[in-house]
């Protein structure tokens, strides 16, 4: 992919500055000992830490002077103008997340968290949180390389954040205190499907902004990431068995098909993995 904008102006660069003491306690360690498990994207367990309620490093929004982060700011406001439009079709005004570019860990309004939870979003202070050593091991380990592999990731967390201004996240919240863990874990596995979805639309609609252009190869390393972090995937490699009611993200195949599905419609409507009212 090419982006040829000016950047996002919503990028705090906390680079070089420490994370600070673990908040949460013990599901902050949780939540480490998790990623170190799965390699990969734990919105969903670090939604659920308990709100900072400490004072937290105030950083003021920056443009990035390095390639990677000036890449990465580049896919945000990407993501700011398709989202524009389409909460503008929805008769809705959209509030553009910020993105913390972080090392080792990082303090936000969920809890401290560090980079081996993988890139995350908090909805307590709608920012998305990457430290970019992530995208190494997405090509290392997963073998999942390619700019627009790196851009899918971004994408995905930027869809937990419509979900949260569409309220999506309330009501997940409020089936997680109703449920139990394996039919909260159905429930997080759609949530995260229809993230894939919404990363999908962004492609969709990314490729008629002026700025930004499409190129071969794109689309297939994204789905390409999709198929390397897939809870199937993952558990075989962890642990050499497959245990389905623990899956909290989704098969590879899952993962794939709802990115595929968002890019080939770009029609909101169709990202529907689930139907509250019918639970």
């Amino acid at each position: 992919m090419q982006w040829f904008g000016k950047g996002s102006g919503n990028i705090e660069d906390r680079r070089g500055m420490s994370g600070g003491t673990v908040l949460g306690g013990g599901l902050g360690i949780i939540v480490v000992v998790l990623g170190l498990i799965f390699g990969t994207d734990l919105t969903g367990v670090v939604n659920q830490l308990p709100l900072n309620t400490g004072s937290q490093t105030e950083v003021k929004p920056t443009d990035p002077t390095d390639a990677q982060g000036k890449f990465v700011d580049g896919v945000l406001e990407s993501t700011n103008q398709v989202w524009e439009k389409q909460f503008q079709k929805m008769g809705k005004t959209y509030e553009e997340p910020i993105l913390v570019l972080f090392e080792g860990s990082v303090q936000s309004a969920c809890g401290n968290a560090s980079a081996a939870v993988g890139p995350f979003y908090c909805p307590a202070d709608h920012k998305v949180y990457i430290d970019l050593s992530f995208y190494n091991e997405l090509k290392d380990r997963f073998g999942a390389a390619g700019d627009f592999a790196q851009a899918y990731v971004i994408a995905h967390e930027v869809g937990h954040h419509v979900q949260n201004l569409l309220g999506i996240s309330d009501k997940m919240d409020k089936y997680r205190r109703q449920l139990s863990e394996k039919e909260y874990n159905k429930l997080s596995v759609k949530l995260e499907l229809q993230a894939d979805f919404l990363a999908g639309l962004w492609a969709h609609d990314a490729q008629n902004l002026k700025d930004f252009k499409l190129e071969d190869g794109d689309i297939e390393e994204a789905l390409n990431a999709a198929n390397a972090i897939g809870d199937d995937k993952l558990q075989k490699q962890a642990q050499g068995e497959v245990v389905p009611d623990a899956f909290t993200h989704g098969t590879s195949a899952q993962r794939m098909q709802w990115f595929r599905k968002g890019f080939e419609t770009g029609d909101i409507k169709q990202g529907d993995t689930f139907n509250f009212e019918q639970l």
